[in-house]
């Protein structure tokens, strides 16, 4: 119906279950495993599951070509009758858990997989059917993590629908926003750019009229400028003082080093002196 909002199905847990011969039964896996090439297989699987317009609808060729190269996996592996169907099964199982939500559901998917696998992999009557051997087992593993799972999402995207959010919020005590108006039939969209070009430019000399007409910024009060002065004094002050003890400190560094070198100048002649009254004194 229309107007009628649809329930998105939400990521959910999905107990396993032996599935032999609950896609393919025994006359349609012969017919599979007599088929004389890959298209007579396509044609089969094509009739068998309503996919006869792959051709022009992707998702059904995408479809089919999952199930085609399943069966074509079991046919390389010689898989017996009740295998391959099972093992088809499983992989078609899997892919509806997948497609059935549009949220991711990895975690889920690759559980019910799991499943799955051991309910053929394991001597447990009625739960489970001792069907694939260990080496099966691993083969079967490999192959849909390499095959189905490395393209999830790209399945998801083909089969899932796309979900989009309409949010909206109501306050308390405040009106709700009334609906955006609606453009008239008749009015043509070059006559709206128009009008809105004009709205532009009556905004913009608006916007630079009031930029015009802005008043000139108060002038400072008298309390202002009586504060203002005295910390400039305040601070020239202090400035002052600095200046003056930096000038005694240059004044008293300057004698120091001018008596160190009188000191030095006098030791020096003094020991020339000394050098001379020697020398005399052995002649």
């Amino acid at each position: 119906m229309p107007g009628e909002i649809l329930r998105i199905q939400q990521p959910r847990h999905h107990k396993a279950k032996v599935c032999i011969w609950a896609d393919l039964e025994i006359s349609h896996v012969e017919s599979l495993m007599a088929a004389n090439g890959p298209e007579e297989i396509k044609r089969i699987l094509s009739d068998l599951f309503k996919l006869t317009d792959y051709h022009d609808n992707l998702a059904s060729a995408i479809l089919l070509d999952l199930y085609f190269y399943t069966v074509q996996f079991a046919l390389d592996h010689n898989f017996d009758k009740e295998q391959l169907s099972a093992f088809f099964s499983i992989v078609k199982k899997t892919h509806e858990v997948c497609s059935e939500t549009p949220f991711g559901n990895v975690e889920q998917c690759y559980e019910y997989f799991k499943e799955l696998v051991l309910c053929h992999a394991v001597k447990r009557p009625p739960w489970s059917v001792n069907q694939f051997s260990p080496h099966q087992v691993k083969l079967i593993t490999d192959y849909v993590l390499n095959t189905y799972f490395r393209h999830m999402k790209l399945y998801k995207y083909v089969f899932t629908p796309m979900v989009r959010l309409d949010l909206s919020m109501s306050y308390l005590g405040m009106p709700p926003t009334p609906p955006p108006s609606q453009v008239a039939e008749d009015e043509k969209p070059d006559d709206l750019l128009e009008e809105t070009e004009q709205e532009d430019m009556e905004q913009v000399g608006g916007e630079e009229e009031n930029a015009e007409e802005e008043p000139p910024q108060d002038e400072e009060s008298p309390a202002h400028q009586e504060l203002r002065q005295l910390i400039t004094s305040q601070l020239n002050g202090e400035i002052e003082k600095l200046r003056s003890s930096l000038n005694e400190q240059i004044h008293l560094n300057d004698e120091a080093l001018q008596q160190k070198l009188t000191l030095v100048d006098g030791g020096a002649s003094g020991g020339k002196s000394s050098r001379n009254s020697s020398k005399s004194r052995k002649k």
